[in-house]
């Protein structure tokens, strides 16, 4: 196991040195995360919901992070109710996880196909909280104080590729409907690269220069993202009623970085937080490579 972990930070390190270097920049990373997310993602997601027996009970798992991502919201309203405008709006756009590009191919070392199964179905419940909740919030909290229709959330949702691949997926597999053989075979091979293509952006977007104005409000946030998360996780697991594998997963699901999408909609309603967003991004990620390493070396 701390080979895989060796492995994964080698890669997260070549990509970092591939733009400290010059040879690749930030925005080719817009580029690679358009190819993660619309081609070896959902290819990823056919190939395992093909390959693996889904229990009824993983149907729970959305539903119980979509409500997570709810509470998150509203004790997040409170707790930083004096803050300007535009902070509390970027703090709300932080309430979902990095599933696709930062979990996959840590679970996939920790647990294999049965790991990614479960965590992509954490992962639909995800989508729900970063294309409804993160991104209305985001929209609402913004200069222009934009109100969006509940229409366009649901188109937000609809061309979200992931999300969709998941739920057509998930109902093939549920109503064991198998895909060609050919089909899967060309999947498979295009889901190779995802986890590569993962890392490699991962080290691309690593930056960690905080401004002085930030450094409270970042750590006041990450005392309340964690500390949350790990109070929440923990209780689940012992008192939720399912398999280990279910429990393992909201444990340390709620503990992954905040989603990758938040940078974009921080640059899309014009926040003057955007690094403030880009640096808690980056942060997130180094705490919850360390917790996951400590989960799969000391706990399971």
């Amino acid at each position: 196991m701390n080979q895989e972990f060796l492995y994964i930070i080698l890669i997260i390190g070549l990509g970092y040195l591939l733009k400290r270097f010059n040879i690749l920049q930030e925005r080719d990373g817009e580029v690679i995360s358009k190819i993660i997310f619309k081609i070896t993602l959902p290819a990823l997601v056919i190939v395992t919901f093909h390959s693996v027996e889904i229990d009824t009970t993983l149907i729970y798992l959305p539903f119980i992070v979509f409500i997570f991502g709810l509470i998150t919201v509203i004790l997040c309203l409170w707790v930083f109710k004096k803050e300007e405008r535009e902070l509390k709006g970027s703090f709300l756009m932080l309430s979902g996880f990095n599933v696709g590009l930062f979990a996959f191919p840590l679970v996939y070392a920790i647990w294999g196909m049965e790991g990614l199964t479960h965590f992509s179905m954490f992962d639909v419940g995800t989508s729900f909280i970063v294309f409804g909740l993160a991104y209305i919030f985001g929209s609402y909290f913004s200069k222009e104080g934009l109100h969006l229709k509940p229409l366009d959330i649901l188109k937000k949702l609809g061309k979200s590729i992931p999300l969709m691949t998941y739920i057509i997926a998930s109902t093939l597999n549920f109503n064991n409907i198998q895909l060609p053989d050919t089909f899967i075979h060309v999947a498979s091979t295009i889901s190779a690269a995802n986890i590569p293509l993962s890392l490699l952006l991962l080290g691309l977007y690593l930056n960690f220069k905080v401004e002085k104005q930030f450094i409270k409000p970042i750590l006041k946030y990450l005392t309340f993202r964690y500390s949350l998360g790990l109070l929440v996780g923990v209780a689940m697991y012992f008192y939720l009623p399912y398999d280990q594998m279910f429990r393992y997963t909201i444990m340390v699901g709620l503990l992954l970085p905040v989603a990758a999408s938040a940078l974009v909609f921080a640059v899309e309603f014009k926040y003057s937080t955007t690094r403030l967003v880009a640096t808690i991004s980056n942060i997130t990620i180094v705490i919850s490579m360390v917790i996951l390493y400590v989960f799969a070396n000391f706990i399971i």
